[in-house]
């Protein structure tokens, strides 16, 4: 009995001692995220310093020998990942989300849905042929798509907060982040989509695999969507933003993300992705169903908590990076992985900007070096370090443990020396300074379109089948907007969302997110 005693104490030491540590280095990193804003240091953004922070304290960890359960409570589990860190971050991505995101959604949406895709099968496919050829490591084909599934999931929170700093163009600010928002719902699918595949091997066709992401897919998104019209009527109906029922309509309010969330993950979805829509639709239906007080509350709640997790991510991250086994007996697949993930991203995005621009007249084209902003934006981080950290129970022979260090390798490299490097890019790109009120045709044209540009500034259509096509899906999207505006938040809203987003100049500074805002991914 008294062993007993002493054990349970001892753990009870163990885990206020790991919790210390914890709040110390996050504590540490907010302060030296401020420092290094205060005196424009760009060479280390803020989520490169909370890396570097788990580093630093995981090494010495390992040095020192710290007591195994006092480590214990650093170990990076995705379960806790998954379940606690995230789905507060992806909500507030979709809840944050501005005009500029919405006027600039299709191209978004190519980024991210078709664009991801691409960059996945691309990695692939190059991973496998890379295998075949003795460049590397060689892996099975279903396997080395899981592999290229995971990585295609982009995390640009350093480069967002950099763009931020130094005042970029609202447009490439919108694309950088929009695309990262839905590309971590696309990864995910992905990723999943291929390991029931590894795991059902009759499934292994072409069109099995298709039929298996849209069901994760668009049944992960209803469903989140689904909860965010339920969640606008309950405020719209029920009168709880009278005076002494505040406090209610807040913890409500708090607590449909997560409701939406477990929902998925019950039905063998994707909650991550519910959550994200749950967030779109809570913010543009339930928000202004909401008091005056309590939308102050939740908007603050939300971007607080997020704030929190994302820096605890990095942190997170960092010291299992320093304290995890990895295999580095195969260092030609990581050398060639960074290579083909650079290949793939090219593809991603030069081929879904010629889409783009396919339709959009001149003045609202994508430039060449808006492009290549975006292809330097392809930094890789939490998102895909856990999906490898779960790769290790997907995949058998060492497999995963190789997929793991590989990934890792490139998410401290991306992190450290491109998100470093961004300041520079951005200056020699010249698309810095742009932090004053944009008067664009952006701006005049986001009534009534969401997508592209209104019907009525088409390019005359050159007979081209595949543009044809995309001005087909962009009427579409035009008259979606129509059916918004004139039924849907009627329906959903207690009043007219737009009034307050009215007369509001077109800058980064009103555009989003604080620097902690989107996780990224």
């Amino acid at each position: 009995m008294m062993e007993e005693d002493g054990t349970s104490k001892e753990q009870q030491q163990a885990a206020g001692v790991g919790i210390l540590l914890q709040i110390m280095m996050l504590v540490l990193s907010f302060v030296l995220g401020h420092v290094l804003r205060r005196k424009k240091i760009y060479v280390l953004p803020e989520a490169s310093a909370s890396l570097l922070i788990g580093l630093l304290v995981g090494t010495l960890a390992n040095i020192s020998h710290t007591q195994t359960s006092i480590r214990a409570w650093f170990n990076f589990h995705e379960e806790f990942f998954f379940l606690f860190l995230l789905p507060p971050i992806i909500f507030q991505s979709g809840f944050s989300l501005s005009p500029p995101f919405f006027a600039n959604f299709g191209a978004i949406v190519t980024f991210a849905i078709f664009g991801t895709f691409l960059a996945s099968i691309v990695t692939g496919v190059l991973v496998y042929l890379g295998g075949l050829m003795y460049l590397m490591y060689r892996l099975p084909f279903v396997e080395c798509l899981m592999f290229g599934a995971l990585i295609s999931a982009t995390d640009p929170v350093t480069v967002l907060s950099i763009f931020q700093e130094l005042g970029t163009d609202v447009n490439l600010y919108a694309l950088v982040f929009g695309e990262s928002v839905l590309n971590d719902a696309m990864a995910i699918s992905l990723y999943r989509t291929m390991s029931v595949v590894k795991s059902h091997p009759s499934g292994q066709n072409f069109f099995m695999v298709i039929v298996r992401f849209l069901e994760t897919f668009v049944g992960s998104m209803s469903s989140g969507v689904g909860v965010g019209f339920i969640s606008a009527l309950l405020f719209k109906y029920a009168g709880l933003d009278i005076d002494n029922l505040q406090n209610l309509e807040s913890c409500l309010f708090v607590l449909f993300p997560y409701f939406s969330y477990m929902l998925a993950e019950g039905l063998g979805l994707s909650g991550i992705v519910s959550i994200l829509f749950t967030g779109m639709v809570m913010k543009h239906y339930t928000y202004s169903n909401l008091s005056r007080s309590s939308q102050r509350f939740v908007s603050a709640f939300f971007e607080l908590i997020s704030s929190l997790a994302e820096t605890f991510v990095f942190i997170y991250m960092g010291f299992d990076i320093a304290m995890e086994k990895h295999s580095w007996s195969h260092v030609g697949f990581i050398f060639f992985s960074i290579i083909f993930i650079g290949i793939a991203r090219a593809a991603n995005v030069f081929s879904c900007a010629y889409l783009v621009n396919l339709i959009r007249p001149a003045y609202r084209q994508i430039p060449p070096k808006h492009q290549k902003a975006l292809w330097y934006s392809g930094l890789r981080g939490a998102m895909a370090f856990a999906l490898a950290l779960q790769s290790i129970h997907d995949l058998p022979e060492g497999h995963g443990q190789t997929i793991l260090t590989a990934t890792t390798a490139i998410v401290v490299l991306t992190v450290l020396l491109i998100g470093g490097s961004t300041g520079t890019m951005l200056e020699a790109l010249e698309v810095v300074g742009s932090d004053s009120p944009v008067e664009s045709p952006l701006a005049s044209n986001f009534e009534g379109n969401n997508v592209y540009i209104s019907p009525d500034d088409e390019e005359p259509s050159s007979g081209n089948k595949i543009k044809m096509k995309l001005q087909e899906f962009q009427r579409s999207a035009a008259s979606f907007t129509a059916i918004d505006k004139n039924y849907l938040t009627p329906f959903f809203t207690s009043q007219n969302g737009d009034e307050e987003d009215e007369a509001v100049p077109l800058t980064l500074k009103n555009v989003g997110l604080d620097d902690h805002d989107h996780y990224s991914s």
